[in-house]
């Protein structure tokens, strides 16, 4: 499924100056019809996937109990 650069910005939540700066780059692959660049939707299945596995993994590290700190004592 082929999607336009607003359709693109919309699906990975950027803006479309951003989408249209990596076509431009050659970052995101994109077929230029005449009219409009088209975008194979396919090629973020990867992307967004390693996107949710950071965010998980953000998570957990965020929830983790800070550990006691074992040079501290009191010495009074």
């Amino acid at each position: 499924m082929y999607l336009t650069i607003k359709e693109t910005a919309e699906y990975l939540s950027y803006p479309e100056s951003y989408i249209e700066s990596l076509v431009q780059q050659k970052r995101i692959r994109a077929i230029y019809d005449g009219q409009q660049y088209l975008i194979n939707k396919d090629q973020f299945t990867t992307h967004l996937q390693q996107v949710e596995k950071y965010k998980e993994l953000v998570e957990e590290i965020l929830n983790e109990p800070i550990p006691e700190d074992l040079d501290v004592k009191d010495e009074d």
